[in-house]
């Protein structure tokens, strides 16, 4: 037969086939054409073709942007301290009990002959410098006041470090320190909450011989370093170096601190208090009026502001008087102002804006709860036919601790009605013989008094008079609780939340209020299950971030006084009483913050925190301390957490050394980011900084977890299964707790079984071989809420709290 030419030829089954042509990660250009095939979207049909820039023309773009942001760069340093501007905050602080703040201050003040220098009614000295077109304001806080020195830090511009070359009384004292405690307590404290830029001076330089000068001058650079790495030490002992330091404070890059930039604020240049004259005495309101530079962002008269050490206020009117500290003192056409026309021209001052009673933000910063709020005007059928079906249902009476909610209730074993009874006979009986008892207790007590009476003590000691006096000074009550404390905090971090079932009390009851968990990470909690009622007063955000950022982008186009004004707000409801006490502090700064919306409010905050290196010492959970939160200042009892990612966060008992944990507390809100300083209050009454950290979120949803842990022990193992004892001690808590899972410390994990007897043994499955010295654990699990324990009247770090001050 003849074979068919149409016929094709199929290939076999070992024809050889060739591999594809790799084009790398991007297609082929055949592959696209064979994809398209001509076919064209429809965007790029719309849009107009961008042309490609060439080489030179790249080049010539990216120069006109630098250009551009070098300009902007040069336009905002030329403004500082200039015309426009408010003059250069400069805070100086001593890094050393033995320097003379005033000499220096008078040898900058006198350093150019140009210069006018003249002091405000609150001790800052302003100094205008026509020769650099830039005015200058210099303070100084008392030394020793770590508060009023961290609120002048917080505000200014520039912080003017002075350091002492050899101490005065004692030229060759080999202990003598650059920066002693005092220094070095304010340089961490001013480092925790945001150091703006910094300068750092050296005095008495010219003192000493000149081939001693730059040994002493590396020495003090090399204990600056540790501190701040990237300053170099400037000497200030002739009007040449003031002219240099002046140069550098008006000409260096300003550094930015996010939560005052980020907030409208002012220095106190001039404080006056006006009162009311109620007739009642106790409550005695009145205004403080209070001049100055406003500076960060614009300041309106409808929000609030905030005062450390005195609270929240409202504001009726911002003002806008003539500024008093000028650049230079010259009239109209050149003519040189005289003293009468200065008193006129402190005279004159406007009104910029007047409260708006529609616009203004309350000052409630507490929600009221309202009790009927889910109460119903009238039951429906159905809901009537239930009342009646539950009347006729047995009454059980449960015996469950306070705050118990219907589903854990439903766990706790009931007691019939005559049970009841008998419960209340026995705790009668109990209560009967408990007299008995301290009826027999009280008549020992007598009897040994009358053979007491036969006789007389005498106290001899053998203590030498110095270990004596030793032993006068310390406090052993003290002592004891120390010891207890730091046992306590080892127990714990050597076994982290193991505790003894009690023998005589059944642990379904004792604890009761604990759950078991299947898994802690992907285990379901409901954050609204069994909320305290402190939670009925604060408030939340439905999102915290989204919040912020739009707060954020809202204050920039706020309308109101702007930055650089001079200006005095009128302060209203500030109680005459409390502002007394403000002022016993002497030379005690004044300084106002303008709040965002809706941090006045209260709410749970969280906040992470870091022990500090110098403190060893365990904090105990729930400890009153006094943070300071930003522009805020506080004492309360927070609760320590985990910071690890998750809905559910464990409870930590003890604030260990050198850890990180979540501080959650009740207190207003805050916005961050914002810096937060810890202090503990010492037995002499003075303030310890002892954790540093920052503003995490306001949060009252965030689960934190207090977790106990029951420990067994092996009696006989076979294998998988063992024998377990001591974990509990009857029958019916091995029954109620059956189905918590079991772990050991090895790794293993299992499940109870079946009880064993009454006294407590149990016999458990685990996955793997039990090995005998191993140690079997059951976690519990139960939600913990801070407490409402915030207290914001805090004045000094000397005289915490203040309870002198009533406030309604």
């Amino acid at each position: 037969m003849g074979i068919n030419k149409q016929e094709r030829h199929r290939s076999g089954a070992f024809k050889q086939s060739n591999k594809v042509h790799k084009t790398g990660r991007h297609r082929s250009k055949g592959s696209i054409e064979s994809e398209v095939k001509g076919k064209v979207e429809v965007k790029a049909l719309s849009k107009r073709v961008r042309r490609e820039l060439r080489k030179e023309e790249r080049k010539n773009q990216a120069h006109q942007i630098r250009q551009k942001k070098r300009d902007q760069a040069f336009a905002q340093k030329r403004n500082l301290g200039g015309y426009l501007k408010p003059p250069l905050l400069v805070t100086v602080i001593p890094l050393n009990e033995d320097v003379d703040v005033q000499s220096t201050l008078s040898l900058i003040a006198g350093a150019d002959q140009d210069a006018i220098v003249t002091k405000s009614p609150s001790g800052a000295t302003h100094v205008s410098v026509p020769r650099y077109k830039q005015r200058f304001s210099f303070i100084v806080p008392p030394l020793g006041n770590t508060f009023a020195t961290l609120d002048t830090a917080k505000v200014a511009d520039t912080i003017l470090f002075v350091v002492p070359t050899l101490p005065k009384s004692q030229q060759s004292d080999q202990a003598w320190k650059a920066i002693d405690d005092w220094g070095e307590e304010i340089l961490a404290a001013s480092i925790a909450q945001g150091l703006p830029t910094t300068v750092v001076t050296i005095v008495d330089l010219e003192t000493l011989h000149p081939k001693k000068r730059q040994d002493v001058k590396q020495q003090v650079q090399k204990s600056i370093f540790k501190w701040l790495p990237n300053e170099k030490v400037m000497p200030l002992d002739k009007k040449v170096d003031a002219l240099n330091v002046l140069r550098r404070v008006g000409s260096q890059k300003q550094k930015t601190v996010s939560y005052r930039d980020n907030r409208s604020h002012l220095f106190a240049e001039h404080v006056v208090f006006k009162s009311n004259n109620n007739s009642d005495a106790f409550n005695n309101y009145g205004t403080l009026e209070v001049t100055g530079y406003l500076r960060g962002m614009p300041l309106s008269v409808n929000g609030l502001v905030h005062i450390p050490g005195l609270g929240e206020f409202q504001m009726s009117k911002i003002e806008a008087p003539e500024d008093p500290y000028p650049l230079e003192t010259r009239g109209i056409k050149g003519i040189p102002l005289t003293n009468d026309v200065k008193m006129k021209k402190d005279c004159i001052s406007r009104v910029l804006e007047r409260v708006d009673p529609n616009l203004q933000e309350s000052l409630q910063s507490e929600n009221i709860p309202d009790p009927l709020d889910a109460e119903q005007t009238w039951p429906t059928n159905e809901e009537l036919a239930d009342a009646e079906a539950e009347k006729m249902r047995k009454k059980i009476v449960k015996r469950v601790p306070k705050g118990t909610s219907v589903y854990q209730a439903a766990w706790i074993p009931d007691i019939d009605g005559e049970e009841a009874d008998e419960i209340s006979d026995s705790e009668y009986e109990d209560n009967d013989e408990m007299a008995v008892d301290a009826d027999d207790s009280a008549q020992l007590s007598e009897d040994s008094e009358e053979e007491t009476e036969d006789y007389e003590t005498m106290t001899v000691t053998d203590v030498a008079p110095d270990e004596q006096r030793y032993d006068q000074d310390m406090d052993m009550q003290e002592e004891q609780r120390s010891i207890m404390k730091i046992k306590e905090a080892r127990m714990d971090a050597q076994f982290p939340d193991e505790r003894d079932t009690p023998q005589d009390i059944p642990a379904k009851e004792y604890f009761q209020k604990y759950r078991g968990l299947e898994s802690f990470r992907t285990s379901l909690w409901d954050p609204k299950e069994n909320l305290p009622a402190d939670y009925a007063r604060i408030y939340q955000f439905e999102n915290f971030d989204r919040t912020r950022k739009r707060i954020m982008k809202e204050s920039v186009d706020r309308v109101g006084a702007m930055p650089g004004w001079y200006i005095t707000v009128h302060v209203t409801g500030l109680s005459e009483d409390l502002y007394k006490a403000y002022n016993m502090v002497e030379e005690q700064p004044l300084i106002i913050f303008g709040l965002l919306p809706h941090e006045h409010k209260m709410s749970v905050l969280n906040v992470v925190l870091k022990r500090t290196a110098d403190d060893v010492n365990a904090i105990k959970s729930k400890e009153k301390l006094v943070f300071q939160c930003g522009f805020r200042r506080f004492t309360t009892s927070p609760i320590f957490s985990q910071h690890t990612s998750g809905n559910k966060h464990k409870y930590e008992r003890y604030f260990q050394p050198n850890s990180t944990v979540v501080a959650s507390m009740y207190a207003p809100i805050t916005f961050s980011p914002c810096p937060v300083m810890c202090y503990l209050q010492q037995n002499d009454g003075s303030l310890k900084l002892v954790a540093t950290g920052s503003v995490l979120s306001a949060n009252p949803d965030r689960i934190i977890v207090k977790r106990v842990v029951l420990s067994g022990y092996p009696f006989k193992v076979h294998k998988r299964s063992a024998v377990v004892r001591f974990m509990f001690f009857n029958r019916d808590d091995i029954n109620w707790f059956r189905p918590v899972q079991l772990h050991t410390k090895h790794g293993r994990r299992g499940h109870i079984k079946e009880p064993l007897g009454t006294h407590g043994h149990m016999k458990c499955v685990f996955n793997g071989q039990l090995k005998s010295q191993d140690t079997i654990l059951m976690n519990l699990y139960k939600r913990v809420f801070p407490k409402w324990t915030y207290d914001p009247y805090l004045l000094t770090a000397t005289s915490y709290p203040v309870d002198d001050v009533q406030m309604e």
